[in-house]
């Protein structure tokens, strides 16, 4: 067991998940004592004990920056320690590529970039280049969007065929749902109408029917979503509509079929692995054939562009599964891929079975195979983000052919643009563009899908208000 103490509260988040990450199987206690001396202690498993007096710091009103030097001295310490220097440094937000196209819009050179990622947040090159030609491209495909008069809209649908281990979204199993999902559908009808006119004179820009599982809906009950889309909303000036079919076992031909008959421009279908024993072991119902066939059946109706999701680091796998389900993905070819490093969580199963990330997995192998398998299908990375308690200290990439790049993805990641949410769990983001940069408020739908029915007319009014403030 490792124990923190630390002086303030400011320091106890950032401290903790830089020692989580380079101790990812050791429990953490933490406690805050304003009365102690040093800004930070540090108790290690072997006996080693680490203190930062104040006077070791720097001496700043600047809350961030006093945060970042005690974060940083505390990583140079484990890194010393331990003899390992993380991929990301101490970075422990979800969003590097925000940060660097921050600095790109500041007018830093490439080189300005490497060195300030290097110098104040101890990042490697390796990854100072990922995350830079990243938010290169992610710039490029911004820059083709009115951010400030346009929009985009998420329609969720919490529902999947059955609850994967790893996963912590808020989703229920369709079978105990049955009989509710046409009254969940009437109540997210409501808001979809009530956003569509909320937002009037402004530009649709993208549009996104996520989850859960979208394609657990009937054929006529995603017709009746998409159909209210198209019938309430203005689509003409939308530069991608994706519906994310995911679970291979929840697409049939029919709802294919109805897809098509709208503007839909991508879907997903979602593997994970192409292990049938990594399948059978996360609880997802489906085999390797059903994932083959349901992509050749999505080509078949001309669909032409499909992403597809793996997981590196799943239970069980190592570096020769991971080759051997990439082999399978090139032989599909779809024109998205996103790779994923497990990262538990404690809403997840595996989370509160206790799991952890094995240091020792072939992890770092998983990866690099994944992108170069990524390069061999002609796919290059468009975008990026990391989660905590993620294996290896590594992140989450999207890559895609050149026209095929996930513009949602992008704006989820760097925050420019409102995003107008619909259904349980749903999160709506308003932002403004001001001279000192950019202001965020969130409002957020209810998670219980009972509640989110019975109090629609509350949710519906949330998003008024928000957008109703100067």
């Amino acid at each position: 067991m490792i124990k923190i103490e630390s002086k303030k509260n400011k320091f106890t988040y950032n401290v903790y998940h830089v020692t989580k990450a380079f101790y990812p199987k050791e429990d953490i206690v933490q406690t805050v004592d304003e009365k102690q001396e040093p800004l930070v202690k540090i108790h290690l498993p072997e006996g080693t004990c680490f203190s930062l007096a104040p006077e070791e710091c720097v001496q700043t009103e600047d809350v961030q920056e006093e945060k970042r030097d005690v974060t940083k001295k505390v990583y140079q310490f484990l890194s010393k320690q331990t003899g390992q220097e993380l991929a990301w440094g101490m970075l422990t937000g979800v969003r590097p590529t925000k940060l660097v196209m921050q600095k790109i819009e500041q007018g830093m050179t490439k080189e300005e970039i490497f060195d300030f990622l290097k110098e104040q947040y101890c990042v490697g090159d390796k990854k100072a280049q990922i995350a830079y030609e990243i938010a290169c491209r992610e710039k490029a495909l911004l820059d083709q969007l009115d951010c400030k008069n346009g929009y985009s809209l998420y329609a969720g649908i919490p529902f999947c065929p059955s609850i994967c281990s790893y996963c912590s979204f808020s989703s229920s199993p369709i079978a105990e749902w049955k009989d509710q999902v046409d009254c969940y559908l009437d109540a997210m009808i409501k808001e979809l109408k009530a956003t569509a006119k909320l937002m009037q004179g402004k530009t649709l820009d993208t549009v996104y029917i996520g989850g859960g599982t979208p394609t657990t809906l009937e054929a006529d009950q995603l017709d009746r979503l998409l159909g209210t889309i198209r019938e309430n909303f203005d689509l003409e000036h939308v530069l991608e509509f994706t519906v994310e079919a995911g679970r291979p076992d929840s697409i049939t031909r029919e709802k294919l079929e109805v897809i098509r008959k709208y503007p839909v421009t991508r879907i997903s279908v979602n593997p994970q692995t192409m292990q049938q024993k990594t399948l059978d072991l996360v609880g997802r119902k489906h085999t390797v054939e059903d994932v083959e066939q349901i992509f050749n059946l999505a080509r078949e109706l001309g669909f032409d562009n499909i992403n597809m999701d793996l997981i590196a680091g799943l239970p069980g796998e190592d570096a020769a599964d991971m080759q051997d389900t990439l082999e399978k993905i090139e032989k599909l070819h779809p024109d998205s891929l996103t790779v994923h490093a497990l990262a538990i969580k404690r809403a997840a199963k595996f989370g509160q079975e206790g799991r952890t990330m094995d240091p020792g997995t072939e992890i770092t192998q998983m990866v690099e195979a994944a992108a170069a398998s990524a390069e061999r299908m002609g796919l290059v990375p468009y975008y990026l983000y990391r989660q905590k308690n993620i294996a290896g200290n590594f992140e989450n990439v999207g890559y895609a052919e050149q026209d095929k790049a996930g513009v949602y993805n992008i704006l989820i990641m760097e925050e420019k643009q409102a995003i107008l949410a619909c259904g349980a769990g749903a999160s709506t983001k308003r932002v403004w563009n001001l001279p000192d940069g950019y202001h965020i408020e969130r409002c957020e739908n209810v998670k219980d899908i009972k509640q989110y029915i019975a109090r629609i007319d509350e949710m519906i009014e949330r998003k008024k208000a928000l957008f109703e403030k100067d």
